[in-house]
């Protein structure tokens, strides 16, 4: 890694604005073994912030101290600064040897009676910040190879530190692309065709996502790593956003269907961005249902937009718990795992499954969509199963959206 990228990283670190505090069970562990080996009484990590303060990111105490994980006070108030700037030797076994720390308020404040701080540099050499261990009192014990012990712990905890800095800017980079992004509208939707497998004629598409960069990552990409620093729903309402925009353009007697994750459905977002709909046949699709946190929040939600959509349940299976839990939900439609339809014409055990699942969905009163259709022998499978509806390359791939028209019309 270069110096100008590392240089960015620690930047990234230091300004912290995805607001997440630093964690690292290994650095932590890092600490109580300093502390053990020294004998002394606390032992910190710390960084240095763009506003000329130094900031504690992990600290391990015996003793009750009031500067823990997030204290900030000004660099010149800490021994760290003047190590690094080489003032102040990396060990100090009684701050009256050394007239600078006189002027240090901590030194009468902590106080600080014995003190070892070595810098912690990246792996090109940008100072980060610092580790240090330091007790209250005076300690004339600690020598030289005390001091080299210690340095072995800061290399380790330096090692640590990389890695969380370096997520730090991928999160970062991560944050700066999805407020770009969401700020220009620049996320695109298509649609595929949903057909009538008994009959084949179209009966409405489904939105999907598309992003500027299409040729290197894909939608679920994006999805993911919106989520992983919390803007999934963000994201995921300015999908339905658009996807809702192209509504105007679809004939009234097709459907059209969006797809949510529990999280934004019991965000309560889609509700008010439903109703502005009118009559129009909406599906709102649930991914992701069986990783829910909270399924009743989620059962009250598609409660309330029930009056201006139906509801589908993406990747059926036939997992119990999952089967149990979609009559709670009330769904008008269940989406098959693509792992059920895939090949299906060749599978006397996938076929069983599909038939047990039509039969599930006619007993709770849903009808069934099947994903994934390639083959004429899969789709006349199905159709032999009692599936309803289908979507696939064998009817059509995602298009634009002035193409699906076309499409919906002539079908």
């Amino acid at each position: 890694m270069d110096m100008s990228a590392n240089a960015s990283l620690v930047t990234a670190a230091a300004g912290r604005s995805l607001a997440e505090p630093l964690q690292n069970p290994s650095i932590e562990r890092i600490l109580r073994a300093v502390r053990e080996h020294l004998g002394t009484e606390v032992a910190v990590v710390s960084r240095f912030t763009q506003n000329n303060e130094r900031e504690l990111t992990h600290v391990d105490a015996g003793i009750e101290i009031a500067m823990g994980p997030g204290f900030r006070d000004p660099r010149e108030n800490s021994y760290c600064w003047y190590v690094a700037e080489k003032r102040l030797p990396e060990l100090i076994q009684d701050p009256a040897d050394h007239a600078l720390t006189q002027e240090i308020a901590i030194t009468g404040s902590l106080p600080v009676g014995c003190h070892l701080s070595t810098p912690l540099r990246l792996s090109d050499g940008t100072l980060y910040g610092s580790l240090c261990s330091f007790s209250r009192t005076p300690d004339r014990t600690l020598h030289e190879r005390d001091l080299a012990v210690f340095r072995g712990f800061a290399a380790l905890a330096a090692e640590q530190v990389e890695k969380v800095v370096e997520n730090d800017f991928r999160r970062q980079r991560i944050d700066e692309r999805i407020t770009k992004l969401i700020e220009e509208k620049a996320l695109e939707i298509v649609h595929q065709p949903i057909h009538s497998v008994q009959s084949g004629k179209p009966v409405g598409v489904e939105c999907l996502s598309r992003f500027p960069d299409a040729m290197m990552r894909s939608p679920d990409k994006w999805f993911t790593e919106a989520a992983e620093i919390g803007r999934g729903v963000e994201l995921e309402v300015l999908a339905v956003e658009v996807a809702l925009a192209s509504l105007e353009k679809i004939p009234p007697e097709f459907y059209i269907s969006v797809n949510a994750s529990p999280e934004t459905i019991v965000s309560g977002r889609l509700e008010p961005m439903l109703a502005k709909m009118g009559n129009r046949d909406i599906v709102v699709e649930v991914t992701g249902h069986h990783r829910a946190s909270d399924f009743n929040a989620l059962r009250a939600a598609l409660k309330r937009i029930s009056p201006y959509a139906r509801i589908a349940i993406d990747d059926v299976g036939l997992d119990y718990e999952c089967l149990r839990h979609l009559i709670d939900l009330s769904p008008k439609l269940l989406k098959l795992d693509l792992e059920l339809t895939r090949d299906i014409h060749q599978d006397v055990a996938r076929c069983a499954l599909v038939g047990a699942i039509v039969r599930f969905a006619e007993a709770i009163g849903c009808k069934v969509v099947a994903e994934g259709i390639e083959y004429a022998e899969e789709a006349s499978v199905l159709k032999r199963l009692g599936v309803e509806f289908g979507q696939g390359f064998l009817y059509a791939k995602p298009m634009p959206v002035a193409d699906a028209v076309k499409h919906l019309k002539k079908g």
